[in-house]
């Protein structure tokens, strides 16, 4: 009997800890999720601030370039467990950008190749010259503080990817959409276009399953030194 009522308080005493843990666990990742949501509401905030005369800027420029055409770009995006979204960008590149594109890879195999190991190319005919200063600035994202203050994305996050992308690569659904996508991320912070697409995905599972306040902070310092640098920006 005492051994039966030992083996009993010892698994007792195993419960209480799982379960402590547990619900540790749980409070951990909710004041991780706080946390972060509150400082996308300051950092979309401002952004959102700086977006208003920087439209203005970039209207003026691409007018006095003799381009007309509306200078924000649409698209649709995969989000947080799957959701799809627009995402918001400056134009970069010319009006009939994805015509253009289909036409260069069917009339060009290196460019095909190029296009199916990145999903970028390194000089792409299809960018703007007032694009190319956007994206040397990484200015071109900025929009997106909209998809943050409508909570489909965060500042930090895996970088949020096309209708199909994922299952073109065989990517993994379940670690890269577990979070909500991001302006930058681990990927972004660490070569963005100077390394393979199976490199990105293994870089932004990274990001997925190790989320924190600390990891973040990290990509919002190495993403400060990147843009600074220019370093990857395509």
């Amino acid at each position: 009997m005492d051994e039966e009522r030992i083996a009993i308080s010892a698994d007792r005493i195993l419960y209480v800890r799982a379960t402590a843990g547990l619900y540790q666990q749980k409070i951990k990742k909710l004041s991780y999720t706080i946390i972060k949501r509150g400082f996308d509401i300051i950092f979309g905030t401002a952004g959102c601030l700086l977006l208003l005369p920087l439209s203005a800027g970039v209207k003026a420029a691409y007018l006095l370039s003799g381009d007309t055409a509306p200078i924000f770009y649409k698209h649709k995006r995969i989000g947080k467990d799957g959701k799809v979204f627009d995402l918001y960008k400056f134009r970069s590149m010319v009006p009939n950008a994805d015509a253009m594109l289909a036409e260069l890879l069917a009339n060009d195999e290196t460019l095909s190749d190029e296009w199916d190991k990145y999903q970028k190319l390194d000089n792409d005919p299809r960018i703007t010259k007032v694009g190319k200063l956007l994206r040397k600035l990484s200015l071109d994202e900025l929009p997106q503080v909209l998809n943050i203050m409508r909570n489909d994305m965060s500042l930090i996050g895996p970088r949020p990817l096309t209708i199909g992308e994922l299952d073109e690569h065989k990517g993994n659904h379940n670690i890269y959409e577990s979070v909500k996508p991001g302006i930058s991320g681990w990927w972004a912070a660490n070569g963005r276009s100077d390394v393979s697409f199976h490199e990105r995905l293994q870089l932004e599972y990274y990001y997925a399953n190790n989320a924190s306040v600390v990891l973040d902070a990290k990509c919002i310092w190495l993403t400060i030194i990147t843009v600074l640098s220019s370093k990857g920006a395509k």
